[in-house]
């Protein structure tokens, strides 16, 4: 069977669309193309990457324009199911649906709260826009042969209005970023990999290192340059180590050096019923996490015992959790190992994956 992955944000090797999910088909036997922008045509992993070159820097100008290159290229793809990764792709799908292929809609994110917190649209138009779009969205997603969404609060938000759903958890592979070797040498030092942005609390991190005996690995591109110049000139800068963007084989290895991983996000509405990857990926890893004290969160770190919960916009709550990991390492691995043993019951791609399969063979 012919399937299409369609996405006009995410590169080509995007981990829950090419990692997991593509790969995990291509493995079942489905004939895999991928519409990614801005790469070449290429063979990853045994998808088939068919690259769209957007030059476009505006958001307006990529969802006017680039999203009809991806209509085209998918049209001209003739496969059997279509299944898309941006909301912005929604009228490409419902066209899709005119011409009578399977289309399935994957839900990454809540965008009408997301909306909310975006700073690129004018604060007075963002409570408007999170309603017309969650209008939109909810109209849109019934006309679709399913929904595969990322969190269980997304999965319930469509399961009230009548969409099929399946919630596909957006869990770490096993073995990806688990070193064997618990007893590997560990640096005096905490990490926060991803996308570096206020929201995800990089003032209150950097702000807190000031007041630690250790260091932070800070790995991912910064927002935008005016957010690097600002916070490089913290104090608690000189306790960074930045990386920039790194990749998988180098993520491992920073996770295996680390006493513990940050999550720290804002109380912001995207964030408090959000299942971040990388509080997934550091218990993946055999680390403690370090989160944000929200319920969701709170209930899988303290039911596990794998790490501690702290108010995210509190300094010294920062600063005290980094500095108990680093000052109690034997209690600190036990809580690694607590994480560890977690993700091999609950929380891995490798059960998650049987739920798409399910999916697919259904459609």
């Amino acid at each position: 069977m012919k399937v299409c992955h369609l996405t006009s944000v995410h590169q080509y090797n995007d981990i829950r669309i090419s990692i997991k999910e593509c790969k995990s088909l291509v493995d079942s036997g489905y004939n895999v193309t991928l519409i990614a922008p801005n790469t070449k045509e290429t063979d990853f992993q045994g998808i088939k990457v068919h690259g769209l070159t957007n030059f476009s820097k505006s958001k307006v100008k990529r969802i006017r324009n680039f999203t009809k290159k991806v209509f085209q290229a998918a049209i001209n793809v003739d496969a059997d199911i279509y299944h898309f990764h941006d909301p912005e792709l929604i009228p490409v799908g419902l066209k899709l649906k005119r011409r009578g292929k399977k289309v399935v809609y994957d839900v990454h994110e809540d965008v009408p709260r997301q909306i909310l917190t975006k700073y690129w649209i004018p604060k007075l138009l963002r409570r408007l826009l999170s309603v017309i779009f969650e209008k939109y969205e909810n109209k849109s997603s019934k006309k679709f042969d399913a929904l595969v969404t990322a969190t269980p609060f997304i999965d319930n938000r469509f399961d009230k209005i009548g969409c099929k759903t399946i919630n596909v958890n957006n869990y770490p592979k096993l073995n990806e970023l688990h070193s064997p070797s618990s007893e590997l040498p560990k640096d005096i030092a905490v990490s926060y990999i991803g996308g570096i942005t206020k929201s995800r609390g990089i003032e209150i991190i950097v702000s807190g290192m000031e007041n630690v005996k250790g260091s932070l690995f800070l790995a991912g591109n910064f927002s935008n340059n005016q957010l690097y110049e600002s916070i490089s000139n913290y104090n608690g800068w000189s306790n960074v180590n930045y990386l920039g963007q790194i990749d998988r084989n180098k993520v491992k290895e920073v996770l295996s050096k680390s006493v513990a991983g940050l999550v720290l996000f804002d109380p912001s509405p995207n964030h408090i019923n959000a299942q971040p990857n990388k509080m997934f990926e550091y218990m993946s890893a055999g680390i403690p996490v370090i989160a944000s004290n929200f319920p969701l969160w709170k209930e899988i770190i303290e039911e596990n015992n794998c790490g501690i919960c702290v108010d995210p916009l509190n300094v010294n709550q920062v600063a005290e959790a980094i500095q108990w990991v680093t000052d109690n390492p034997t209690q600190a691995k036990q809580m690694g190992m607590n994480g560890r043993e977690a993700i091999e019951k609950y929380y891995n791609w490798e059960q998650e994956s049987e739920k798409l399969l399910d999916l697919y063979n259904n459609l």
